[in-house]
């Protein structure tokens, strides 16, 4: 779909809380959490203009911003335990 926003606070809400502590006292967890963001708000970008990028790069940037999701997950999973 496009321009789905996949931004942390929609897709773990019940996590919020979690995630603003984990951004404040955690930079490996902040500094994933922007390029998340970062990536995030340029793949809506490039869905929203229609701007020429190649199959591949648009690929890699949600390939990417997947991997990120999946981390930042494990990381508030550790720590809601």
């Amino acid at each position: 779909m496009l321009d789905e926003n996949h931004s942390l606070a929609i897709e773990f809400p019940e996590h919020q809380n979690t995630i603003h502590q984990l951004k404040m006292a955690n930079a490996n967890f902040k500094s994933m959490a922007d390029r998340y963001h970062k990536l995030d708000h340029a793949i809506r970008g490039l869905e929203n203009q229609s701007l020429p990028i190649g199959d591949t790069s648009f690929s890699q940037m949600k390939l990417e911003r997947a991997h990120l999701k999946d981390k930042i997950f494990e990381i508030i999973g550790q720590t809601d335990k």
